[in-house]
């Protein structure tokens, strides 16, 4: 297989536009990728953002089911978090996070390859656009997106190839390689803080141009200033930077309303009133099998639902308050009977989940505390895929502002998500100290549950992974009961993939 640097130039000079129309790439994402010659014009410069925003929807390496940003959701997420189940002692390896230190493993490589194919893209449109012929405006929208593109996949292979910046000595640790133009030779590691300084810098410079372009964007798939506030507000948490996370998280949600409880039970698939970010999906651009609503969606027809529906933790579900609309999002066992070494659901209790949700495959198995949050537009499992939601932007700001020692700040977030949406209308805080951090991180879990934030949270938070076996009161079988300390399996950092230290003489 190529290493990451010849992988990252076969990628932005392999431009692959011949099956498809001009004004249907005009409307929604394809996979065309970015050469100098598309940069001639601003018109054909929207092709290669187009072609950036079909690669977090694409499949890659030709197996384990590879599909862009969906795998970095449910494999790097979810699988290996606290609060998210699927009876697959299989994957144990996966879920366990045993590959962290393997540097040939697929599974360790995969979001080094994905994410340094975004960044090689965007780094051709940053580098190339300005000579571009057309209207300035379009010139500094383009840029900026791109610019968005970088910052997002920087901060995201900091989260998994770098330390906690708890535990950085103030971002001096390693970062990861740190590529800003077309070039591909031999560079070294920078550190944790330039990696940071960078994706500031970035988000920086987009907002600015997106300011001074003017436009707007056409669809929620195309970054815009929103989005550069959203992924600025997320960085800065993680890097404990909590004024700048409060104000982007709140400029970022500014225009994106909560959504009601109707559009919330609507199965998460389009894009909401709050949606800020998403990936495109339609029956026509379809991944079939290998997509994330194939893994995931309750109501998809793929063998990976059918037979390992995903469910909520036991430990997790029956925190959830009996007013909240997010409990009726999973299969409640109570009065039921179902095995408890397995989560399989016996015959009443799969009637009743029949009954709840008609559009379960009819050769689906049904466990306890299955999910009904996300479902499948089209089969075997289309539907347009998050990133970023304002809801998560309160729970930012309610997190920086407790860290800033503003605590009726963070509890003003809480009840602004939980009791004013309609969330739940019981609700109400009056906690301080710990107990509110311990809030903020439940609210954080269950309203974030399934979209790929439970182990970057556990690892940014320093806390460790704790999960019951089911004759623990659990709902994990037993390989899967793991508890996994911040200080082990190399500190929950992903090691540096031999394809990048068996090519890149610098490290």
């Amino acid at each position: 297989m190529l290493n990451i640097r010849k992988t990252i130039y076969l990628l932005v000079v392999g431009l692959v536009m011949a099956s498809c129309a001009k004004d249907y790439l005009d409307t929604v994402p394809t996979s065309s990728t970015a050469t100098p010659t598309i940069f001639e014009t601003t018109e054909n410069a929207n092709l290669a953002i187009n072609g950036l925003n079909k690669l977090m929807t694409r499949q890659y390496l030709g197996s384990q089911g590879f599909n862009g940003e969906g795998t970095i959701k449910m494999y790097y997420g979810e699988y290996p978090g606290n609060h998210f189940f699927v009876n697959l002692p299989g994957w144990a390896n996966v879920i366990n996070g045993n590959f962290r230190e393997n540097v040939n493993s697929i599974y360790l490589y995969y979001p080094w390859y994905y994410y340094y194919m975004l960044i090689g893209n965007a780094n051709a449109i940053i580098t190339y656009i300005d000579d571009a012929r057309g209207p300035e405006s379009d010139k500094q929208f383009i840029k900026a997106q791109a610019l968005t593109y970088r910052a997002y996949s920087y901060f995201m292979l900091t989260q998994l190839y770098s330390k906690r910046w708890m535990d950085s000595n103030n971002g001096a640790s390693e970062g990861v390689v740190l590529r800003t133009d077309v070039s591909t030779g031999d560079m070294p590691l920078s550190t944790l803080a330039e990696v940071y300084k960078q994706v500031y810098d970035d988000l920086d410079e987009a907002i600015s141009l997106y300011s001074a372009s003017g436009r707007q964007r056409k669809n929620n798939y195309d970054p815009d200033i929103n989005v550069a506030y959203a992924v600025y507000a997320r960085a800065a948490v993680t890097r404990q930077d909590y004024p700048k996370a409060a104000t982007m998280a709140a400029n970022a949600r500014e225009g994106y309303p909560l959504m009601n409880n109707s559009a919330y039970r609507a199965g998460f698939y389009t894009p909401t009133s709050e949606w800020i970010w998403s990936s495109y999906g339609a029956s026509d651009e379809t991944l079939y099998f290998y997509s994330y609503f194939a893994y995931i969606a309750y109501n998809s027809s793929a063998s990976a639902v059918r037979t390992y529906p995903k469910c909520i933790s036991k430990e997790l579900y029956e925190k959830i308050p009996a007013t909240d609309i997010r409990r009726d999002l999973f299969l409640d066992p109570t009065g039921y009977a179902y095995t408890i070494s397995t989560g399989i659901a016996g015959t009443p209790l799969t009637n009743r989940a029949r009954q709840l949700y008609p559009d379960i495959n009819s050769g689906a198995r049904v466990y306890a505390f299955m999910q009904f949050k996300i479902k499948a537009e089209d089969m075997p499992g289309v539907g347009n895929l998050n990133h970023f939601r304002s809801s998560e932007m309160y729970l930012i700001e309610a997190e920086a502002k407790y860290f800033m020692n503003d605590a009726p700040g963070a509890r003003q977030a809480l009840v602004k998500l939980v009791k004013d949406s309609g969330r739940d209308p019981q609700f109400a805080t009056t906690k301080s100290g710990q107990e509110l951090l311990d809030q903020i991180k439940f609210y954080r879990a269950i309203e974030l549950w399934g979209e790929g934030f439970d182990w970057f949270d556990h690892k940014r938070w320093g806390d460790p992974i704790k999960r019951k076996a089911t004759d623990q009161g659990g709902n994990f079988v037993s390989v899967l009961a793991v508890n996994i300390q911040p200080n082990e399996g190399n500190n929950w950092v992903w090691m540096i993939p031999s394809k990048e230290t068996d090519f890149n003489k610098d490290l």
